[in-house]
């Protein structure tokens, strides 16, 4: 089935982020959705479908946040409700299930989080206490064995990953909504960070924030009557390798980024030479890296060679991340991906706007990234403008 320019992303919901304190998560869910509806030009009563990507609890003794509970206190009465479980990446995927089947016309999708004030930190973390025994806490440690192999198969390392998190950071200096909007960062302040787990340092990691983001989905048909530029989304595709890290024979590639992005690119009837920027899920540099290596942009070993001389900046030849992207603006899952390409698609991007503004292309396409787990999940979007 072709799903090609069906279907479309026509609102956008934004919280305060960063650290906000006395927030639940629940609250950010309410207040992104709210946004994110209003900024449709829609109604409450227009929404028949509620997806709410993965929740981490509060230690705060916060009520697990489900769909119900987001759904009671904004006063949504769904006709479909899902929440994905662990970080499967199918919330955009099951909208579009949705919408297609006729169940849905309007499907809302929404991350929230408290982890800044609530104190849940799952970066270092001992998430796994079967894993701790051994020394190995949180995400970072198994995206560092990840990252530690591709520098001993492709001799990667920090004289490439600098490149990501300095050029990312210059988009987020263009966002005033940024976390990092106003701490430049040069190659040396890179090198000065603290390790977090080697060869990962603190700026290879994303940042952590309180906050929700939302965004809403319907026809391209009803989008058409909608208030803004219709965003359609032109090619969609999943890929699972689903192993723990420890097993994985994906740790330097491919992963699920090369099966993903060819089933969407498929679907899109384009190729890599069509895309005009990306937005990639960055958990950590090492992820932007082996995610557009697996895409094609290069060959393994080449990621130093694509990346230097300012390629992902503003004014380079494939702008990457251009918020500033997990790294710099702020986490909230595949939705700092999402929302951001349909912002630069709308052109509602004010001074991070890409175009004559940054010195790059008007952009017409873009790619987005999901990942999900240790590498175990991975889905990719293409968004173009009507």
């Amino acid at each position: 089935m072709n799903l090609k320019d069906k279907y479309a992303i026509v609102g956008l919901g934004y919280t305060p982020q960063g650290r906000v304190p006395d927030r639940t998560a629940s609250s950010f869910h309410v207040e992104a959705i709210s946004n994110a509806i209003k900024d449709a030009g829609l109604e409450k009563k227009d929404i028949d479908g509620l997806i709410c990507y993965r929740h981490f609890p509060s230690l705060g003794g916060e009520p697990d946040v489900t769909p119900y509970l987001v759904a009671q206190q904004i006063g949504l009465a769904p006709k479909a409700m899902s929440q994905e479980a662990n970080c499967a990446r199918s919330q955009l995927l099951n909208a579009l299930g949705w919408l297609e089947a006729g169940l849905c016309n309007y499907v809302v999708i929404s991350y929230a989080h408290n982890p800044l004030s609530g104190g849940r930190f799952f970066g270092e973390g001992t998430d796994n206490y079967t894993k701790a025994v051994f020394g190995q806490f949180g995400a970072t440690s198994g995206y560092a064995m990840a990252a530690r192999r591709a520098m001993h198969t492709f001799n990667t390392g920090p004289e490439t990953w600098k490149y990501i998190a300095v050029g990312q950071r210059k988009w987020a200096n263009l966002n005033p909504i940024a976390m990092m909007h106003d701490r430049t960062m040069t190659f040396q302040n890179y090198y000065d960070s603290r390790w977090v787990v080697e060869p990962l340092r603190l700026f290879d990691n994303c940042l952590v924030s309180d906050g929700g983001r939302a965004c809403v989905v319907t026809s391209v048909e009803r989008a058409r009557e909608l208030r803004h530029p219709v965003v359609s989304i032109m090619g969609i595709g999943q890929h699972n390798p689903s192993c723990e890290i420890e097993q994985a024979t994906h740790m330097a590639g491919p992963t699920g980024a090369k099966i993903s992005g060819m089933t969407a690119m498929e679907m899109a009837g384009i190729t890599l030479d069509d895309i005009d920027a990306c937005e990639i899920y960055d958990c950590f540099t090492y992820t932007v890296e082996i995610t557009l290596q697996d895409y094609g942009f290069f060959n393994p070993g080449e990621g130093e060679d694509w990346f230097k001389d300012g390629t992902i900046e503003p004014g380079g030849r494939m702008p990457v991340n251009t918020s500033g992207g997990q790294l710099s603006e702020a986490y909230y899952m595949g939705l700092t991906q999402l929302t951001e390409a349909t912002m630069q698609l709308m052109g509602r991007c004010g001074e991070r706007q890409l175009g004559p503004k940054t010195n790059t292309k008007t952009p017409e396409i873009i790619l987005c990234s999901d990942n999900g787990g240790i590498l175990q999940t991975h889905s990719t979007t293409i968004l173009r403008r009507l």
